[in-house]
């Protein structure tokens, strides 16, 4: 049964990182994807819902900044529109010198303090700190014709990508790019002087699903094992998420003769990386008057790591499920409990009052702050260990069956 789990598990990463290449929301490869899981949930005798949503592809061919001297190396914010502009540049490090210059019909670049940290798209409902919409608002009162950003690296909320884009927002229309701390430098000589900026981008309207497995019927006893399957243009995704939509196939195959009391869920999220999060909004929308019906979300966000343990974290569980998941850590000696973090789609459930646990790796959680690994080429099958992924699914398929 190992080898052929083992197997199964191999050949669901080769799909999702390999054969499928881009799963970003909205691109041909994410609803290849989200088909795929759909089918395999089908043929293992689930009962599938699929959650249409709207959203958009990007593309970009690159882009050139120029002054009279010199090239620049800047990259284009992911869903920027394009453009083809020339004006002087301006240059702000401050919220108080962005209100209070003026910017109008200049290529302005922000760094510095204003840069520091990735800005939450203008209609993120989840997280939007006043100090980040108060940016958005007055680059858009402002008439800069468009936007570089400086930045430094912060993975905490940009994962491994040196440089980050400060700005990754498809509701906001002034064409942006990015580059280095480096390049700043070099480019702050040019402050007051004309440059140039071309910048080939598109957007492009496409569908997006979320994928939900049921089995059960007591619809007021439900249980939703969560797992995105997007991943962020560029990167194979494989630790994020890849292996957490593993896990889920290889656990509805485990619970393929599941008879018990309660509803099980296992959703494919579409959107975890995505600006703004359309798979879970869409969920969202549909459970808004049954998140009460929910006792307990498990969501799995970067397992299976090859390096150090699979770590378990719970919030809110009430004490004979805390007691119960304690008992299945101790007998999974790869499984160990691990630190809260809240940047996973358990965050959600969490928001309405539902118990959950998450489950990642270790060494991410411990490394949350330094790791230069998600979101980038990195994130690959050679850092993935396959046998963790059938742990946790086997530790999952016992611990269901407990509640």
């Amino acid at each position: 049964m190992d080898k052929l789990l083992y197997q199964k598990t191999k050949n669901y990463l080769n799909y999702f990182c390999k054969e499928v290449k881009d799963r970003s929301v909205g691109s041909p490869g994410n609803r290849r994807a989200t088909k795929f899981f759909d089918n395999t949930l089908r043929d293992l005798n689930w009962q599938t819902d699929l959650q249409k949503f709207d959203a958009f592809d990007w593309e970009n061919e690159g882009a050139v900044l120029k002054s009279a001297s010199e090239k620049y190396e800047v990259f284009i914010s992911p869903y920027s529109l394009g453009c083809n502009v020339k004006a002087e540049l301006a240059a702000a490090s401050t919220i108080e010198e962005l209100a209070n210059c003026n910017f109008n019909n200049k290529i302005l670049l922000l760094y510095g303090d204003i840069a520091k940290e990735q800005l939450m798209p203008k209609n993120f409902v989840f997280y939007n700190p006043e100090e980040h919409q108060k940016i958005i608002s007055l680059l858009e009162k402002s008439g800069v014709k468009a936007v570089i950003t400086a930045t430094d690296r912060n993975a905490a909320l940009a994962g491994g990508v040196y440089p980050f884009p400060l700005i990754e927002d498809g509701d906001f229309d002034i064409p942006s790019v990015y580059m280095t701390a480096e390049t700043r430098r070099k480019l702050l000589a040019q402050e007051g002087k004309e440059v140039s900026l071309k910048s080939n981008s598109k957007r492009i309207a496409g569908p997006g699903y979320n994928v939900i497995g049921i089995k059960g019927k007591n619809k007021s006893q439900r249980i939703v094992i969560t797992a995105h399957i997007d991943a962020k243009k560029g990167s194979p995704g494989a630790i994020d998420n890849a292996t957490g939509a593993a896990v889920l196939l290889i656990l509805a195959e485990l619970l393929q003769d599941y008879d018990g009391n309660k509803l099980i869920e296992l959703a494919a999220f579409n959107g975890e990386d995505y600006y703004s999060v359309p798979g879970q909004m869409a969920y969202i929308r549909d459970n808004q008057n049954n998140f009460d019906n929910i006792i307990l979300n498990i969501n799995i966000d970067g397992a299976a790591y090859k390096i150090g343990s699979t770590s378990f974290s719970t919030y809110d569980l009430d004490p004979s499920l805390e007691k119960k998941m304690e008992e299945l850590i101790t007998s999974y000696p790869g499984i160990v409990r691990g630190s809260k973090w809240a940047q996973g789609d358990h965050s959600i459930f969490l928001q309405y009052g539902v118990p959950a646990v998450a489950i990642s790796s270790r060494w991410f959680i411990d490394n949350i702050e330094t790791q230069q690994i998600t979101h980038t080429e990195k994130d690959n099958l050679e850092i993935v260990a396959p046998a963790k992924i059938i742990e946790i699914a086997k530790a999952l398929n016992q611990f269901i069956r407990k509640v």
